[in-house]
């Protein structure tokens, strides 16, 4: 994406992106979860400006997800509990896909499963999908047990991300990392040995809420995955770590995530050597957020006289 000034003149600046093979025309793009499939946002802003759509997550079957209360909203934050809740795989191929082939922008489709098969059959049936651009695997779900022990174990998940390798011809396979681990260069090494194409860091933070009137957890689930603003310093040190420690030397690029909020944020985190940028819990204050970081991003390469985004990504001294 060439931004120009008023006039149109040689200010312009690139923010586009090479994301493992995905061309972005800006590193902006949804996190999982918190835009639903598309539909649910499409009046609020326009979709097609993002670098990239990221979907909700899907699995073989229909989920519920857990029952309520799901959200918590926390100072400098919320925590949720939602549970992977999605229309399940054929309900998507069918009802959700003609949407998102329309977008005419990369399409990234979170998968989630119980079981290396449920992982293996959401990758296998989308990546035939023409429109979806990248598969991300989320193994790194605070609020679902069985998803976090892939993500928690650096061996385990590599064998799963060698597996669902086998599977995934077409699209990029992307791994989402969860921050609660000792130390996240371990998981990322084995996302990567398995052959993963990008990471994803970092997901919600595991935390708690309590109602003081009821002496109980504000949660069904009693806990869940903290984001937004709070979680920023966090997420910009395990970005950095990742890149500085296996990233860099691999050539595998990072999407950034965690509380995102407005473009000196977007900057933070590609310093500490993200290529892309994913805004969630920000969207749920303003559904324009990643349009707006593009703007600030442009106007702060301008400041600088920089010509292009990719001139920020690890260049933190």
């Amino acid at each position: 994406m060439l931004m120009t000034d008023s006039a149109g003149t040689s200010d312009a600046v690139d923010l586009s992106v090479d994301l493992a093979g995905i061309r972005l025309a800006n590193p902006l793009m949804t996190a999982s979860g918190t835009s639903g499939y598309g539909t649910e946002y499409a009046d609020l802003m326009d979709l097609k400006r993002l670098g990239a759509f990221v979907t909700k997550a899907i699995s073989p079957e229909p989920r519920k997800g857990n029952p309520p209360e799901r959200t918590a909203e926390t100072r400098g934050g919320m925590l949720n509990a939602i549970g992977l809740a999605n229309v399940g795989l054929e309900a998507f191929v069918r009802d959700k896909v003609p949407f998102l082939r329309a977008l005419g922008i990369p399409v990234i489709i979170n998968v989630v499963g119980h079981r290396l098969e449920d992982y293996c059959t959401v990758c296998r049936t989308l990546d035939a999908v023409d429109c979806v651009a990248g598969l991300e695997l989320n193994v790194s779900c605070p609020n679902v047990a069985d998803g976090l022990e892939f993500g928690t174990d650096a061996r385990r998940l590599e064998r799963l991300v060698a597996t669902v390798r086998r599977e995934v011809r077409r699209a990029k396979l992307i791994v989402k990392l969860s921050p609660n681990v000792t130390d996240i260069a371990e998981t990322a090494r084995g996302a990567i040995a398995g052959g993963a194409e990008a990471l994803s860091v970092i997901n919600t933070v595991v935390g708690m809420a309590i109602n003081i009137n009821t002496w109980k957890p504000v949660l069904a689930n009693r806990t869940g995955g903290l984001s937004g603003p709070a979680i920023k310093p966090v997420a910009v040190y395990m970005v950095n770590r990742v890149y500085t420690q296996v990233a860099r030397a691999a050539g595998i690029p990072i999407i950034g995530m965690g509380g995102i909020t407005d473009w000196r944020d977007a900057v933070e985190f590609l310093l500490a050597g993200a290529t892309a940028l994913a805004v969630g819990t920000a969207l749920f204050v303003d559904p324009r957020t990643p349009l707006q970081i593009c703007e600030g991003l442009a106007e702060y390469l301008r400041a600088r006289g920089l010509r292009t985004v990719r001139e920020l990504i690890g260049q933190l001294r």
